[in-house]
C-alpha cells in the first residue's frame, strides 16, 4: 500500500495537517519542519495523490483525447503535438482510440467523464453527427467536423484550398485526367477536398466527372481497391489525387503490382504529408498539413479555455495546407533538404 501524509506525520510525531501544509507549499510551518518531512516523504516513497488534489481544487490536470486511428501516422503525429505541449503544463493525457466507431467513442466520453477530466480533444468519428457534446458541460476542442460544436473550439485545415493546389499542381504537370480517391463519402475532410478538385478542373475547363470520384477507406487497403475500381471505370486516368497519404500508398502499390509507370504514365499526390511520405522508396508528392502544430494548438486552446473558465469565448482556427512537390509527380521537386 503507497505511504500517506499520515504514515509522514506519525513517523515524525507531527500533526497531519503540518505534513499537508508542507507538502503543498503552504505557509504554517517552520523551514526546519518542512525540511525533515521533504526528507521523510522520500524515504518512504511518498507520491502525491493528484485526484484528491483535483477533488480540492476541483482541477484534475488531465486532459481526455479521442483519435479515430492511431495506425495512422496522421494521428500520431497530433497526439506527440499534444503530448510535448502538455508536458510544459504538467497535465497528463488520457488517450482513447475510438477506430471509426461512434459508439465506442460515445462510450470514451462517458468514462472521460467519470476520469473527471478537465477537457476534452476529439476528432469525431462521424462529422455528420455532433449532438452528443452540445451537453457536455467540459472544455471541449474538435477537430474538423460539421456542423461545428457551438460550445466547442475548432482546429481545421483549409481542406478546400489543399485540394485545389494539389488538384492545379497535376493540371500544371500535364496530366488531363485526373481522378479523386475521395475517402469516405461522409467524411467532411472528402467533401471538402473534392470540392478542391472540382474547382481546380473547372478553372482549366477540364470535364469533372463523378466516374471519377472512388469513395474507399481511409487505409492502404482502401487505396489499393478504389485505384483499381478508378482504372476500370476510366483507363484514360493519368492522374490521381488521394484524399490522404495512407490511400496513397494503397494507390502506389496497385500501380506498382500493374507496372504502370509513376510519374511518366500516372501521376500521383497524396495529402497530409505523413512520415512515410518521404522515404526515399515513395517520395509522396502530398498536401502538407501542420500535424504537430495542430496537437500543440489544440491543446493550447483547451488550457486556455480552462483557465479562463466556462465564459471564455470559443475559437475557431484554420490553418493552412502547402504543396510538397516530391517524385510521384512531373517536374523539379520543392522540398527543402
Amino acid at each position: 500500500m503507497s505511504p500517506t501524509i499520515k504514515d509522514i506525520a506519525k513517523e515524525l510525531g507531527i500533526s497531519y495537517s503540518s505534513v499537508s501544509r508542507a507538502l503543498n507549499g503552504k505557509k504554517g510551518v517552520s523551514e526546519e519542519t518542512r525540511l525533515d518531512i521533504e526528507k521523510m516523504a522520500r524515504r518512504l516513497g511518498y507520491q502525491p495523490n493528484d485526484l484528491a488534489r483535483g477533488l480540492v481544487n476541483k482541477i484534475s490536470k488531465t486532459i481526455g483525447v479521442i483519435i479515430p486511428d492511431i495506425t495512422n501516422p496522421f494521428f500520431s503525429e497530433m497526439v506527440k503535438g499534444i503530448i510535448e505541449a502538455s508536458k510544459k503544463e504538467n497535465y497528463d493525457i488520457f488517450l482513447c482510440v475510438s477506430n471509426w466507431d461512434a459508439a465506442r467513442e460515445d462510450s470514451y466520453i462517458k468514462t472521460l467523464r467519470k476520469k473527471q477530466v478537465d477537457g476534452i480533444i476529439v476528432k469525431p468519428a462521424r462529422d455528420e453527427s455532433t449532438g452528443i457534446y452540445k451537453d457536455l458541460h467540459l472544455p471541449l476542442v474538435v477537430l474538423e467536423s460539421w456542423p461545428k460544436v457551438e460550445n466547442a473550439s475548432a482546429i481545421s485545415l483549409n481542406n478546400v484550398r489543399g485540394g485545389y493546389i494539389a488538384v492545379r499542381h497535376l493540371i500544371n504537370s500535364g496530366y488531363k485526367n485526373i481522378g479523386f480517391l475521395a475517402g469516405k463519402e461522409e467524411s467532411l475532410s472528402s467533401m471538402e477536398r473534392k470540392q478542391g478538385w472540382r474547382m481546380a478542373l473547372e478553372e482549366a475547363g477540364m470535364p469533372e466527372l463523378e466516374k471519377n470520384v472512388i469513395y474507399t477507406t481511409f487505409s492502404i487497403e482502401g487505396g489499393y481497391e478504389a485505384t483499381r475500381e478508378l482504372l476500370e471505370k476510366n483507363p484514360e486516368i493519368d492522374g490521381i489525387f488521394a484524399a490522404n497519404d495512407v490511400i496513397a500508398l494503397g494507390a502506389l502499390q496497385y500501380l506498382g503490382e500493374k507496372n504502370i509507370k509513376v510519374p511518366d504514365t500516372i501521376g500521383l499526390i497524396g495529402f497530409d504529408n505523413i512520415s512515410y511520405s518521404r522515404l526515399p522508396q515513395i517520395m509522396l508528392t502530398t498536401v502538407n498539413q501542420p500535424v504537430y502544430e495542430m496537437g500543440t494548438i489544440a491543446f493550447e486552446t483547451i488550457v486556455d479555455r480552462i483557465q479562463k473558465g466556462p465564459d471564455a469565448p470559443n475559437k475557431s482556427i484554420v490553418l493552412e495546407p502547402e504543396l510538397i512537390i516530391r517524385t510521384t509527380t512531373r517536374g523539379e521537386t520543392n522540398e527543402k533538404n
